[in-house]
């Protein structure tokens, strides 16, 4: 066996030749060296480095190779070693960085470091902890070696970033911060730009770290980004510090209100505009040029007024835009129109005030002499159309189309009309249908003077970007005015369908698939009796492409549009459309089908990636990102749309595909990405399964019974995993709603018992977040601003609650008392909502769901009825209407299904309810609801326990109450007793001689006038054969049909035609 000292030189003579200009010797170096176990490698690798008597090529090629080693393979090969080499590595790490008197190898030592501390020093960060922070400052302050401050700071970074959560930590290290700072400043001259993306990462994950720094670092990013020396990639970095911290740290930013004054930096970023002749003339729009510090600097400015809001930036910015909107420099004006675009979002509420002022300044630009002024002008009118709707179309109908119109008559500059015609399409499509109506003429004159000139201008010379605009223009005013655009269908129809027939080049295909969507919606806006003539030809012309389809490329425009339109013949056609599934479903199917790739990668590899087309990136931290490529992903999403749509028109119709489709959509419950990048939309997915089980029921039992077992494992899974709460909640809906439609038996043990485990963390974490919200009330910088976001994530919260009551209805009414046991798991959980301390919506869902048990798992219920009777009949008086609307429902099933045990509750309750309805102002808006709940409440216990009222005393006021207006469902219930009491002849009811009638014929009415009663039930039916017994007795009748004013006849007629 070789001695160690004599191994040690071979490894140096090793990694002497792994240097060699000699390919041969160089490549069995390399082989040599990577047979040698990772733990033996690193031992020699650390005492080459350690040895001052080796030659300096070789330790530093030991320091590059150790680096290498724990950067690549550090889950491998670290955990593996003895403490004591881990003790090695450690020691010798921090030793080498402070005294080894070679800069480059203690640069080296530093990469080591800066890629991998966390890792390293572990859970004994703390033993090391004075250690590892006077190594940094020392690195930090050594004055001859730049590159070694700019590493020092960067591991500093990296130590802080995996040390987020310790404030202790953070607090101790906060005096390397300068540091940080200064060497950001140092790198950006050197042409690096690593700490500077080091620092955007701490101000995303660890901001609170910069507070006692925060006017200096702030100060040093506006500095940087207002520096045109630098490129402008380290500027837009600069800026994205501040422009993160408004978003992870707003309220910490807001209280610096000298610094934030300094937003306007912003504004002369977007100045920085080229001339460009040709611009207006461009036929093939290019996205956007991300790298732009214009875009950059719109961005940053749209999302700064979202991260601090609106009260702090509009009147410190308001001020600035209306001066460059004054300014003779055309890029001036442009950037003004363009920041008033951006921060329509976060400046809603304080815009909104001024909006009259703001939409009179920016019509005025319609008409700037510069076309790319005009064309800021139109952006503005379109994003403030969306920002703003309805109001914005309510107030400004009338100026707003005028002006768009003209702008879109500007034929010598075709990309500032399209741009007109783009916001004319934001402008109707939330432009409500009465307000429209009146210039429906002049409109649809204008867009089809342009679409003849347009298409001629496609013929002669090929020109397409203002026609593909102005098809959807036209689709838009259709799809809004929908019947009304019967007259004009003979004006669009044949040019239509003559450019889908034609546009048969490629560089046509956005414009054919726009012209498809346009032929579509106009059929759906009026009607298949208009549109049938023409359904045909339509379909054929369709048809024929979808036979190409295998031939288009996967991202030609043209599929999404396809596959929309199938959907909107499908609503257009109905039953008939059934003959073209075989034909349609195919491609469909490829399309929501599709495999996104997806990488993760460092920032090197993203920089050269990002140029390609199409990927979108998530900052995973420490330099690393996830990418995934969205082209396809919009198709995925438009198509899984289609599907649903499909099932939802045809029902059994598409029972065939129903298999093929719950195998494609089912796994998509586990596909989501991070929120910044394309979410696909889920959605889409989980209102298709009740639909898809509906579908499946053609099959029989058994083939439902196997789609649900397909479904069901992976609902349950996605409800338990899914982070995003919008998301979140459409899932457990749909889920609820599956069980609905299974009924008893559908969920077997295993389901329980993870849906138990689920549901009752999903209540411990609504308690949890309600804890840290307090917690957040408490914070230094908590001001209003801040409270309106708690606010909002309080009603994400008590959304998700709400979904917990629907599956506990779904499964309480499928299962019935036989789930009682298993609800025991989670009784703790409901009673704390119903605490009397807890905030209204708390009290009002746990309620809810003590009503679901007494409605459904009586008599057995009253074994927990210690836990809500008391706080059920107190709540009847509660000043919050929901939950006095919740307690007076649980009332009303209590007489109705629960049993004996609850008679002395029914009667307690009734004074209760009656002062309920008898407040003053019971029937008030906010209030009416809870108050019908209370007269239903009260009509059930004298239906279901009358032993518990004194009926007939009670009687009159009752039927003086009626009817019931806003709560449908309560209201059947109320007339339904009515009938009981009238086929029963009740004398308190008719009154002597029947002189109560007219009065209950009123009421009657007034039901059916106001839709509580449904033409097609029993009800209905009984209400109907009471007034034709009366119809029969002339005198009565006649003084019945009298007291009715004319709707109330009408109503009265409608009920006998329909029963």
């Amino acid at each position: 066996i070789l001695s160690l000292k004599k191994q040690q030189q071979q490894f140096y003579l090793l990694l002497g030749n792994l240097m060699s200009p000699d390919n041969n010797v160089r490549k069995q170096s390399e082989e040599t060296y990577d047979a040698i176990p990772g733990s033996t490698k690193i031992t020699f690798l650390l005492q080459a480095i350690r040895d001052a008597s080796a030659a300096e090529d070789v330790r530093q090629m030991a320091a590059v190779l150790l680096r290498r080693l724990l950067s690549s393979a550090f889950e491998e090969v670290y955990p593996g070693l003895t403490i004591d080499v881990q003790m090695a590595i450690k020691t010798e790490l921090l030793a080498s960085i402070q005294m080894d008197s070679s800069s480059s190898i203690r640069k080296k030592v530093c990469d080591v470091a800066a890629e991998n501390f966390p890792g390293i020093f572990g859970n004994q960060q703390q033993h090391y902890m004075e250690v590892i922070k006077r190594m940094l400052v020392q690195c930090m302050q050594d004055q001859e070696n730049p590159q070694i401050r700019t590493l020092a700071a960067r591991a500093t970074a990296s130590f802080i970033l995996s040390n987020e959560s310790n404030t202790a930590l953070l607090k101790h290290f906060s005096d390397l911060l300068p540091g940080i700072l200064q060497a950001v400043n140092e790198s950006c001259y050197q042409g690096d730009d690593a700490v500077l993306k080091s620092l955007v990462e701490i101000a995303d994950t660890a901001p609170k770290y910069l507070r006692p720094n925060l006017e200096a670092t702030l100060q040093l990013c506006l500095k940087l980004c207002a520096d045109t020396n630098l490129t402008n990639m380290q500027r837009q970095l600069a800026l994205e510090v501040i422009v993160t911290l408004s978003e992870t740290a707003a309220a910490m930013l807001r209280k610096h209100t000298a610094i934030v004054a300094q937003i306007p930096q912003m504004l002369s970023m977007m100045v920085d505009l080229e001339e460009d002749e040709d611009w207006a003339l461009a036929d093939e729009l290019e996205d956007d040029d991300f790298d732009s510090n214009a875009v950059a600097g719109e961005s940053a400015l749209d999302r700064i007024a979202c991260g601090l809001g609106g009260k702090i930036v509009l009147p410190m910015i308001k001020q600035h835009i209306m001066q460059m909107l004054q300014n003779s420099d055309w890029r001036y004006r442009h950037a003004g129109l363009m920041a008033l675009s951006a921060i329509g979002e976060g400046c809603h509420q304080q815009m909104e005030t001024i909006l009259n002022e703001i939409v009179s300044f920016v019509l005025l630009f319609c008409q700037d002499p510069h076309p790319r002024v005009r064309y800021a002008a139109c952006n503005a009118i379109g994003q403030m159309a969306t920002d703003f709707a309805p109001t914005f179309q309510k107030k400004f109908h009338d100026k707003v189309i005028s002006a768009l119109l003209q702008t879109m008559e500007d034929q010598s500059n075709p990309r500032v009309q399209a741009h007109a015609a783009a916001a004319l399409i934001n402008f109707t499509e939330d432009c409500p249908k009465a307000l429209l109506i009146p210039y429906l003429d002049n409109l649809v004159q204008h867009l089809h003077v342009i679409m003849v000139a347009k298409l001629q201008e496609l013929i002669q010379k090929g020109t397409k970007l203002v026609l593909e605009q102005v098809v959807t223009s036209i689709a838009s005013v259709a799809d809004t005015a929908e019947e009304k655009f019967v007259p004009y269908y003979d004006l669009f129809m044949p040019s239509l369908k003559h450019i889908v027939e034609n546009a048969v080049q490629k560089e046509l295909r956005l414009l054919r698939g726009k012209t498809i969507e346009c032929i579509s919606l106009i059929g759906l806006a009026v009607g298949k009796e208009k549109f049938i003539p023409d359904a045909s030809a339509v379909m054929q012309l369709l048809l024929k492409t979808q036979t190409d389809f295998n031939d288009l490329e996967d991202d030609d425009p043209q599929i999404s549009y396809m596959i929309s339109a199938w959907a909107r013949m499908c609503k257009i056609l109905g039953k008939e459309f059934q003959q073209y599934l075989p034909v349609v479903m195919g491609p469909l199917m490829k399309t929501a089908s599709i495999k996104p790739e997806v990488a993760l990668l460092d920032t090197q590899d993203m920089e050269n990636m990002s140029e390609d087309d199409g990927w979108e990136f998530v900052n995973l931290g420490d330099q690393q990102s996830f990418g995934i490529k969205t082209a396809g992903l919009e198709e995925k999403a438009t198509a899984c749309q289609m599907l649903v749509c499909y099932a939802k028109e045809l029902k059994e119709g598409f029972v065939e595909y129903t298999e093929q489709v719950v195998k494609l959509m089912v796994p998509l419950l586990k596909f989501y990405f991070h929120d910044d990048i394309l979410y696909m939309p889920l959605q889409v997915i989980d209102p298709s399964m009740p639909l898809l089980l509906e579908c499946a029921r053609v099959r029989g039992p058994e083939y439902l019974t196997q789609m649900w077992h397909f479904m069901c494992d992976a609902l349950i899974k996605a409800i338990g995993t899914e982070p995003d709460s919008d998301v979140l909640s459409e899932i457990m809906h749909s889920f609820a709603k599956c069980i609905e439609l299974m009924g008893d038996g559908c969920l077997n043990n295993e389901h329980f018992e993870e849906l138990g485990g689920i549901l009752k963390g999903k209540l411990e974490e609504h308690f949890k977040n309600q804890e840290l919200r307090q917690a957040k009330r408490q914070d230094e910088d908590y001001d209003e601003q801040v409270e309106e976001t708690l606010q909002d994530e309080d009603e994400n919260d008590v959304y998700i609650l709400t979904k917990v009551s629907d599956i506990l209805h779904a499964v309480f009414s499928s299962y019935k008392e036989k789930i009682l046991p298993w609800f025991e798991q989670l009784l703790q959980l409901i009673v704390n909502l119903i605490c009397p301390h807890r905030p209204w919506a708390d009290r009002q869902w746990g309620l809810c769901i003590f009503d679901d048990v007494i409605e459904h798992c009586s008599p057995s219920s009253f074994k927990y009825a210690e836990y809500f009777l008391r706080p059920m009949i107190q709540s009847l008086c509660d000043t919050s209407p929901e939950v006095r609307q919740a307690a007076a429902y649980g009332i009303g099933v209590m007489a109705q299904f629960g049993g004996e045990n609850y008679r002395p509750f029914c009667t307690e309750a009734i004074p209760l309810l009656i002062s309920v309805i008898q407040a003053a102002d019971s029937r008030a808006k906010e209030n009416v609801n809870a108050t019908e709940n209370c007269i239903s409440a009260v009509g059930k216990i004298m239906r279901y326990r009358p032993e518990c009222i004194n009926v007939n005393e009670v009687l009159p006021h009752w039927v003086s109450w009626l009817p019931l207006n806003e709560d449908k469902e309560e209201a059947v219930h109320t007339f339904n007793y009515l009938c009981d009491l009238i086929e029963s002849n009740n004398p308190v009811v008719l009154g002597p001689d029947n002189t109560n009638l007219p009065k209950i014929f009123v009421i009657i009415a007034e039901g059916v006038a106001n839709e509580s009663i449904k033409s097609d039930d029993d009800c209905s039916k009984r209400l109907a054969n009471v007034i034709r017994q009366v119809q029969v007795s002339g005198g009565l009748w006649t003084q019945c049909v009298s007291a009715l004013n004319e709707i109330h006849q009408k109503a009265i007629q409608d009920l006998l035609n329909a029963a």
